[in-house]
């Protein structure tokens, strides 16, 4: 059963989902794709949402949650490298595809970073254009330079 549970936030409305006892998906307000899933604040949706007030705030660096993003092989690569950008730190698409074996990837390292479907907690936010430009993010540019600043402005 996939369960979700809305939220007003810093960021504007959300969506988190659970399923089989991880969360599965961090929806902006445009994004909401829900059908079938019971509506339940889940003691772990709860977690999710405290730890991400935590991070709004600056309080917290890390997110200790059991995440599971449905994806490609070539996706989850690149989701598990995000997860090793540091807090406050950013990288290139062409950064990430040469952590992932596939140095040639860099467009492609961007499609799946569009596709990630637990934004925030999988920071795809820190992934940049090689000219220092933000491009592309699901929840909208206006998003990701928010999520960018909080971090620099936090970063011990």
């Amino acid at each position: 059963m996939k369960y979700i549970f809305f939220y007003d936030t810093v960021v504007g409305n959300i969506c988190l989902a659970e399923e089989d006892h991880c969360i599965t998906n961090l929806y902006f307000k445009d994004e909401w794709d829900v059908e079938g899933a019971q509506e339940k604040e889940t003691p772990l949706i709860k977690e999710a949402k405290k730890q991400l007030d935590e991070y709004f705030v600056g309080n917290r660096k890390e997110f200790d949650l059991p995440l599971k993003p449905t994806g490609t092989e070539f996706q989850q690569k690149v989701w598990n490298a995000l997860l090793e950008i540091p807090y406050g730190e950013t990288r290139y698409y062409g950064e990430i595809a040469d952590v992932i074996g596939n140095p040639k990837a860099p467009r492609a390292v961007g499609l799946a970073n569009n596709r990630n479907p637990i934004s925030i907690f999988i920071p795809c936010h820190r992934v940049i254009g090689k000219s220092g430009k933000l491009v592309g993010y699901g929840g909208g540019l206006h998003i990701k330079e928010l999520l960018l600043k909080l971090e620099k402005d936090n970063v011990i």
